[in-house]
């Protein structure tokens, strides 16, 4: 069997996922990296991810299997036209962008849709370059393929077999279709992320009160807000229809529940948040959910020297293993001051108990 090949034209948070995701599952595999930062590429050659580097787009890449566009969505463009001359007809182009109709009507343009699949991993953070990649990034992650229509239905179950082998979770959707989704459910809670933070610095105060005492609630909703402008500017330039149609509806549930709450509207305004709350919660009670239900509590202690060690003693002592534990600096409805995650429900509630035996406060919410 021959060796897997695979090109990466960027290597930022993505690519480098990606290929560290291949280093990991398909130890053999030989990886070919071009990026405009060079300290990228030293940096991945370094930790032994890539094995050779290129100075620019050129033959080098004509021995690929796949080649990952990883670079910008503005520069696609520029990058395929260089690319075409040294394609080979058996590689299977893909990218990585968070919007697909602009690039597959791009492949059409070439001639290049019997080779193309569109790739989007729905994985990331607030956090970009090839510094902060990490192969764990794409574990359990949906990865959406979106294959051009002229694509064999072999090269199709490749790429969802090589999506499966580095941990993801392929699933098939048209390009449209796509765009549609990812509009709800990733580009439309950005902008909105984003305006409340805004809404936040215009309507705060010249002592800063409201950003001083921000806490759980509202940092974890705009944790998103942190990411990369430039990259959040391009994806409303390229999924503007979907995004702006969207937005347009929120708008209208905003004044919907306005209204209610203007008007005391008492039934109205409980399910505004009950059918919220239960459509939410179906997202982890789903075995193929996007959002994995988490075993946490938080617990008060005592604000002096070895208070965390005591706990992590007590919990160890009686073989309850810890998944994840920190320090809450602010306390928000009712919750305690340490965080401690857990691997099973089991644990999470033997260490309840325990806890509440040594007579510390829990919330589990």
């Amino acid at each position: 069997m021959s060796t897997l090949t695979c090109g990466f034209i960027g290597l930022g948070l993505i690519g480098g996922s990606i290929a560290k995701a291949i280093r990991t599952n398909i130890p053999d595999a030989h990886l070919i990296a071009y990026d405009i930062n060079t300290a990228s590429l030293n940096l991945s050659l370094e930790e032994k991810v890539i094995d050779q580097i290129c100075t620019a787009i050129d033959d080098t890449f004509h021995c690929c299997d796949y080649i990952f566009l990883c670079a910008p969505v503005s520069h696609n463009d520029e990058n395929l036209l260089l690319l075409k001359q040294y394609l080979s007809e058996n590689t299977i182009l893909t990218d990585v962008g968070s919007v697909k109709t602009g690039i597959h009507k791009h492949i059409e343009s070439l001639g290049l849709k019997k080779q193309f699949i569109g790739g989007h991993p729905m994985a990331g953070s607030e956090r970009f370059g090839y510094q902060n990649s990490k192969a764990s990034l794409l574990e359990n992650a949906y990865y959406i393929l979106t294959p051009s229509d002229s694509v064999a239905q072999e090269k199709i179950s490749a790429y969802q077999t090589l999506v499966g082998s580095i941990g993801a979770i392929p699933l098939i959707l048209t390009y449209a279709e796509h765009d549609y989704v990812t509009a709800a459910i990733s580009h439309l809670p950005h902008v909105i992320a984003a305006s409340l933070v805004n809404l936040v610095k215009k309507s705060d105060s010249k002592e800063g009160v409201m950003k001083m005492i921000a806490a759980g609630g509202f940092k974890d909703i705009t944790r998103i807000a942190s990411s990369s402008p430039t990259m959040w500017q391009q994806i409303c330039l390229t999924n503007t229809e979907n995004i702006s149609q969207l937005l347009r509806d929120y708008i209208d549930d905003l004044n919907e529940i306005a209204a209610c709450i203007d008007e005391h509207l008492t039934d109205a305004i409980y399910d505004f948040f009950a059918q919220a709350r239960s459509y939410r919660e179906s997202f982890t009670n789903a075995s193929s959910g996007p959002i994995k239900a988490e075993h946490v509590l938080t617990v008060d202690i005592a604000d002096k020297p070895g208070s965390i060690a005591t706990i992590a003693t007590l919990l160890a002592g009686h073989d309850v293993s810890i998944k994840n534990i920190g320090i809450n600096h602010n306390r928000e409805l009712a919750e305690g001051a340490l965080r401690i995650e857990f691997y099973t429900k089991d644990a999470l509630n033997a260490a309840t108990l325990i806890l509440q035996n040594n007579r510390y406060g829990i919330h589990t919410r």
